[in-house]
């Protein structure tokens, strides 16, 4: 069974810096898959934060952009969200997703959490 695991979440100061990891195990293909990073903070909607393609085009919610970056190690089967200038509306747990839409595949993370504070 495919499992993404994700690692870096923490407490941070305002405008720090963290580094998410995720990593795919028993995942076939992993350099097809779309990978995503997403958030839910308290009380709030699960939002889009990045993603990044199998030919590493990258989108980005216009709140992170131009402070948070997705990368991908197709090696390791791993997916990076760098987030630099953090605000305490960063806080949230993010969530790891692998999307192959074509062959209906779908998969989440168990989440890490994430706060800004000072």
């Amino acid at each position: 069974q495919v499992q993404l695991v994700e690692s870096g979440g923490g407490l941070v100061q305002p405008g720090g810096s963290l580094r998410l990891s995720c990593t795919a195990s028993r995942m076939r293909l992993f350099n097809i898959y779309v990978m995503g990073w997403y958030r839910q903070a308290p009380g709030k909607q699960r939002e889009l934060v990045a993603t990044i393609t199998s030919g590493s085009s990258t989108n980005y919610a216009d709140s992170v952009e131009g402070r948070f970056t997705i990368s991908r190690d197709n090696a390791k089967n791993t997916v990076y969200l760098q987030m630099n200038s953090l605000k305490a509306e960063d806080t949230a747990v993010y969530y790891c997703n692998a999307d192959w839409s074509v062959a209906g595949l779908k998969y989440w993370g168990q989440g890490t959490q994430v706060t800004v504070s000072s």
